[in-house]
């Protein structure tokens, strides 16, 4: 078991250098996609350019695939673009700025931070380039001051879900009990919408005090020194709540190293090492926030925006607990 973590801890944070079986996150509002968008393949290819955060973290490596099938079935084509890190905001601004020197007809952004790309982003739907934001929502305040309509988001409820994995992390804890929240990066939307689920569910819960809520930047190795800082302050906490599983992983190898195997952990994404995790009792919840979904749909939305259809305000995929029972 150790020599798996330790072999899984060296393999993610050398190349970071960072939502089954329960029931589906939705809001009444706004009508979760649960299917393949209805848009017919287009005779000529159109030039989408798909923005994320990185490639060192498998989320968007998923999120990719599903913007590669879409590729396929709705003919486009189809250009991805990442910054080196997720905290990489500038060269991501710097990318967006080349989509629009190359004139793409769209581009499918996942922004690393909810604000700092609202001026690019500007300048790209000025040139008349379609924009769709992905997974980290941009501040809707932030784009009503840049006189911008509102931009189409398709995302997950990460309130939502970030409250529910949390709350069955706390399902069984009887005595007084420590929590403690890694966060990923502050300033991004999902971020904040996560901490806040997670709060809220440890809250609604009598027993449980969250005594610290420090952020890891989605980073795996920020995770671990994170959660070392975390213990050296506070050594009597028992449950751990992290906004992504890259994050979760740091924390996971940081009890592996000192030997703490009494506190329950719960994280965020459903990467394939993280199920392996839930599988081996090591992580007690993880969220699948559909991250190839995320990225088809993504795409589909930006051509219905150059066909000229009307689409919605905001896009929610349905999100999924994974839990050992969910796995067997």
């Amino acid at each position: 078991m150790t020599r798996i973590l330790t072999s899984l801890f060296l393999t993610l944070m050398l190349a970071a250098c960072g939502d089954s079986g329960g029931p589906a996150v939705s809001t009444a509002a706004q009508a979760p996609v649960t299917g393949e968008s209805p848009v017919s393949p287009q005779p000529a290819f159109k030039r989408v350019a798909l923005v994320m955060k990185t490639l060192t973290n498998p989320f968007f490596i998923e999120m990719e695939k599903g913007a590669r099938r879409a590729e396929k079935e709705l003919g486009v084509d189809l250009q991805v673009k990442t910054a080196a890190q997720e905290t990489s905001i500038e060269q991501q601004i710097q990318i967006v700025d080349d989509m629009i020197a190359a004139k793409v007809d769209a581009i499918v952004i996942a922004p690393g931070d909810s604000q700092r790309l609202v001026p690019v982003l500007k300048k790209a739907l000025e040139r008349g380039i379609k924009v769709v934001n992905l997974d980290n929502r941009l501040d809707p305040a932030a784009v009503a001051q840049a006189a911008l309509a509102p931009i189409p988001f398709i995302s997950v409820d990460n309130e939502q879900a970030a409250y529910r994995a949390a709350k069955f992390l706390a399902a069984d804890v009887a005595q007084p009990t420590e929590a403690a929240i890694i966060e990923g990066i502050r300033s991004a939307d999902n971020a904040r919408q996560r901490l806040a689920g997670a709060k809220r569910a440890f809250a609604e819960h009598p027993a449980i005090t969250l005594v610290a809520a420090e952020s890891a930047n989605w980073k795996i190795d920020e995770g671990y020194a994170v959660t070392k800082q975390l213990f050296a302050k506070h050594p009597n906490v028992r449950l751990i709540f992290a906004a992504n599983d890259m994050m979760g992983f740091g924390v996971l190898k940081y009890l592996q190293d000192t030997g703490k195997s009494d506190v329950k952990v719960g994280s965020y994404d459903a990467l394939p090492e993280a199920l392996e995790e839930v599988k081996a009792g090591r992580l007690t919840v993880t969220v699948d926030q559909q991250a190839a979904q995320q990225g088809f749909q993504g795409i589909a939305l930006a051509l219905r925006l150059l066909n000229g259809d009307a689409v919605a305000e905001v896009l929610l995929i349905d999100t999924r607990l994974v839990t050992s029972a969910t796995l067997k």
